[in-house]
């Protein structure tokens, strides 16, 4: 089994779960959704993971959005990676299974975060299960510390999961800790892949060697990524800097709101409507779309993005 799906310097869309106006999932969605990443040239699509809402979604309704994903996209386009990750171990499997059956292309799943393993070797008891579940599809494991309150090493994850999970293939690393990230990079001579889950920190992540991105902004935003990847690949580290800090600022406009509903209605905006964030996230209203619009705007990446 190849292990390593994605090209260098990929970008991975975590794709947002469309939603109606009643909080249905609104899976037809999914066909807009697909076309602008393709459009843009993302690699893949990481789905029902933080952005995409999925633990406020049911086990079912997380398996019809997978349906529905690997549906669209046909095989050997844009990948498809199905965050399985739940507080039920039971549910978990049944996930990971779902997602090898539909033939998704790679599984990833974040620590349980109600009662939360306090060492790597709980949490490897709880991972190793899910990972057997779908032997076919390369696994990553989803660190993401400020959502779960799990904080064990990842090196020593690493170093364990290594004979405890064949199908290992590397991290989501949504973690600022650039110290860590290094040393997972050097873990095993670089054998394993790091996708790296802060937008706004990409570019220092490249610079410590990570070849790929799972993100949010990737959604609408992607081609001022691809600027500044090539920027940096052709050592224009004064254009990369300033192409990352357009990132922040285009973050920090969205915190205000809710990152994921502001994310959700800035879609609207590439032709694809995601309808409403599940309580306990609170959607945005007319006023303040309006208002995130224009300071969006102002920034000048709407322009661009709606020209595409």
């Amino acid at each position: 089994m190849d292990k390593r799906i994605l090209p260098r310097n990929a970008l991975i869309a975590a794709t947002y779960t469309a939603m109606n106006p009643d909080g249905s999932l609104n899976l037809e969605a999914i066909t807009q959704q697909a076309a602008l990443l393709s459009k843009d040239g993302v690699a893949g699509a990481f789905i029902c993971g933080t952005t995409g809402e999925g633990l406020s979604l049911s086990s079912a309704e997380r398996m019809q959005v997978a349906d529905r994903w690997r549906a669209v996209v046909p095989p050997g386009s844009l990948k498809v990676i199905v965050h399985v990750g739940h507080n039920s171990l039971p549910e978990a499997i049944g996930l990971a299974r779902h997602a090898e059956a539909i033939g998704a292309d790679a599984i990833s799943m974040a620590a349980p975060n109600y009662f939360k393993a306090s060492s790597v070797d709980e949490l490897l008891a709880f991972c190793a299960p899910v990972a057997q579940a779908a032997p076919r599809l390369p696994f990553y494991f989803y660190e993401i510390p400020s959502m779960t309150g799990v904080n064990v090493s990842m090196t020593k994850f690493l170093e364990k999961a290594t004979c405890l999970i064949p199908t290992l293939a590397g991290i989501k690393f949504s973690s600022t800790d650039l110290a860590a990230l290094q040393e997972c990079r050097a873990f095993g001579e670089g054998s394993y892949d790091l996708l790296f889950g802060c937008d706004e920190m990409l570019l220092a992540a490249l610079a410590l060697g990570v070849h790929g991105a799972v993100g949010s902004t990737y959604n609408y935003a992607a081609p001022l990524y691809h600027r500044m990847i090539t920027a940096f690949e052709q050592g224009d580290l004064v254009l990369a800097r300033v192409l990352q800090l357009k990132s922040v600022e285009m973050v920090r406009v969205l915190q205000p709101y809710g990152v994921l509903a502001a994310g959700k209605a800035i879609m609207t905006c590439r032709g694809v409507t995601c309808g409403p964030v599940r309580p306990p996230l609170r959607a945005i209203d007319e006023g303040q779309q309006k208002e995130l619009l224009e300071r969006m705007e102002a920034l000048g990446i709407l322009t661009e993005m709606m020209q595409r």
